[in-house]
């Protein structure tokens, strides 16, 4: 950003510019995505900044150089994540148990210090009442998740 407006403030008599406005604005202006008071605020400083007009021109030449640009599309067995041989499946497999179990057994530990431990009874809650936050925030986003999963137009997608 620092180099691009060194740049701008030394090249060919550009004024560095004093715009009110976030540059994102300009990227939404050459969408056409902006609100008619957005729109009419840029266009009128584009009108009076050279520096803006120096940008907003890059932007435009960098979005119709991306529009021409042709994406390639991979192979079908590029986008595969899942596990290609059977000892990879085998050890993906044994890898998600050890993990699960690992966890499990952490998490009853833990709850054996918690409720064995020399902790007073407000620090027990307080640990409690966190873990208990977190859990139940997950199992929020878990079942919203679940509920829009039928309707998912993009569960299908393999590419």
């Amino acid at each position: 950003m620092a180099e691009r407006e060194d740049r701008l403030d030394g090249a060919e008599g550009v004024a560095p510019c004093g715009r009110r406005f976030p540059e994102e604005l300009l990227s939404g202006y050459l969408d056409g995505a902006l609100t008619q008071s957005e729109d009419q605020r840029v266009r009128l400083h584009l009108e009076d900044c050279a520096a803006c007009r120096v940008l907003y021109d890059e932007l435009k030449t960098l979005r119709e150089t991306t529009m021409k640009t042709r994406f390639v599309l991979p192979a079908d067995d590029q986008w595969d994540e899942r596990p290609r041989s059977a000892l990879s499946r085998l050890f993906r497999g044994t890898g998600w148990t050890l993990t699960v179990a690992w966890l499990v057994a952490v998490a009853l530990f833990a709850a054996w210090q918690l409720a064995t431990g020399p902790e007073s009874a407000v620090e027990k809650l307080a640990i409690f009442a966190g873990v208990s936050a977190v859990a139940v925030l997950f199992l929020s986003v878990l079942i919203d998740r679940l509920r829009v999963l039928p309707g998912d137009r993009y569960r299908r997608v393999k590419k």
